[in-house]
């Protein structure tokens, strides 16, 4: 993804001639002509660096940087000033500036100035997502109140430093790339990268070129050589998800890798050494597949050097409650609280899809909730979709539905006799499945209507931004 650059100045020519150069760089450009152009430009879209003129109409250079300190924070902000004028090129970076350059400047000088400032803003992203990450995967931040999900975190933290491989098996939903993350972060490999793929996702020729990597002109399309999840993920961890999904000849290609440590490029006649410690996971019962011929068993046995069994959440009843405390906390945008009457409802659920069923059950009821605890009614639980209350709420209806699951804002309200409208409520698949369809159409569509601009689309819906970006992430919107 190219890093995008957001020019402010008042003069065209120079807007244009300085867009040009950084384009041939390999960024993407954006002119304002003053700094309230520029912050409306930074509403409607993000940047990743402003390089700005010191003096300009109705907005100045120091006036745009002081804004975008404090509404964007670490944004990386360069100063473009006069030689003369270096006195306020002083007071900008004691602003908060990243650097000024003087005027006249040559190309490759800015070029080294925008460079530099992405990867700073690349660097100190990576080093905030890891500090997440690890501090998310602590022994103290563990929900594990069951007897089945302690010994399973003993289990993880015992074989963690190993470098053997590990085959994590449970149903879907359960946990398996939680439980591979954890055999990363608690072992020496957390500096090191962390790379999973889901090997059902791909067809064969496809996995092997992700897995392997390819040289350039290796197929159609291959126009530069790649590097794939072994080598990406040297000296640290590759999680495979699905590993039973894959083809017999591939299953030989991967157990060769598996065995001699080194991989090759497709296209390519050389082997190159690779350190990693593979996690495999499967919802499928691999003895079985071995016994009809769909797995190969001498890959199982390398596969499965510790085994992990995750029991499902029906099974561990004791760990729904506090983990759904703990998703709502991450999901609500205001306080809310579980009522006595929902809290039994989960717990007596059966969770068919798991772990992963709870969360969106409780991420969607932290959206509609329309008091300050949550209610059976907003879990949505049951085969049921939404229909229009009274003065625009929403109710539950446990029959067919009277009104159609049309998004938060635009559900179509029906006569009570009329028949099912499956094309929109859907009529296949589960309920879950059913909302999350409708509700990326209409996330979908508010983007339409904004044309991307995230602010504006997050008041269409009603949901504060965070939601948005949630929604945007989970279902992989590009808008």
């Amino acid at each position: 993804m190219k890093a995008r650059v957001l020019i402010v100045d008042d003069e065209p020519r120079m807007a244009a001639s300085l867009r040009t150069a950084l384009e041939r760089s390999g960024f993407e450009c954006e002119c304002a002509g003053n700094g309230v152009e520029a912050l409306l430009a930074l509403e409607a879209r993000r940047a990743d660096v402003v390089v700005s003129d010191r003096r300009m109409p109705e907005m100045d250079g120091l006036e745009l940087l002081r804004e975008v300190k404090t509404r964007y924070g670490e944004l990386p902000f360069v100063m473009m000033t006069a030689y003369a004028d270096v006195p306020s090129a002083v007071e900008a970076m004691r602003a908060g500036a990243f650097d000024y350059v003087t005027k006249p400047f040559d190309n490759d000088e800015i070029r080294a100035q925008v460079a530099r400032a992405v990867e700073l803003v690349r660097l100190k992203r990576e080093n905030a997502w890891l500090r997440q990450e690890t501090a998310a995967y602590t022994p103290d931040s563990m929900i594990a109140e069951s007897a089945a999900s302690r010994d399973l975190l003993e289990l993880v933290r015992r074989v963690a430093r190993a470098s053997s491989s590990v085959l994590v098996q449970g149903e879907s939903g359960t946990g398996k790339e939680f439980v591979a993350r954890l055999l990363h972060y608690w072992s020496d490999r957390v500096g090191a990268p962390f790379v999973a793929l889901n090997c059902a996702a791909l067809a064969p020729g496809v996995l092997e070129s992700e897995l392997f990597g390819h040289e350039r002109g290796a197929f159609t399309g291959a126009l530069q050589a790649r590097a794939g999840c072994f080598e990406r993920a040297h000296g640290g961890t590759l999680f495979l998800d699905e590993i039973g999904e894959i083809s017999g000849d591939f299953q030989a290609k991967l157990l060769r890798v598996l065995q001699d440590g080194e991989v090759q490029r497709v296209g390519s006649s050389k082997t190159r050494h690779v350190e990693v410690r593979v996690v495999a996971a499967t919802n499928r019962n691999l003895r079985d597949a071995i016994a009809a011929g769909r797995f190969r068993e001498d890959l199982y046995f390398r596969l499965n050097v510790i085994p992990i069994q995750i029991e499902p959440l029906r099974a561990r009843r004791e760990d729904i409650l506090p983990l759904a405390r703990f998703f709502l906390a991450r999901h609500a945008e205001r306080p809310l609280t579980l009522s006595a009457e929902a809290e039994e409802r989960l717990h007596r659920h059966e969770w068919p899809g798991n772990v992963r069923e709870l969360e969106n059950a409780i991420e969607r009821a932290a959206i509609l909730a329309r008091g300050e605890s949550l209610e059976p009614e907003d879990l949505l639980l049951e085969p049921a979709v939404l229909k229009v209350g009274p003065a625009g709420g929403h109710e539950r209806a446990n029959d067919w539905p009277i009104g159609v699951l049309g998004g938060w804002g635009g559900a179509r309200a029906a006569a009570s006799d009329a028949p099912p409208i499956p094309e929109v409520a859907g009529a296949d698949g589960t309920l879950q499945e059913a909302v999350d369809r409708a509700t990326e159409e209409r996330v979908r569509g508010a983007l339409r209507e904004t044309s991307g601009r995230r602010a504006e689309a997050a008041r269409l819906l009603g949901v504060e931004r965070t939601t948005l970006y949630r929604l945007i992430k989970r279902f992989g919107i590009e808008d």
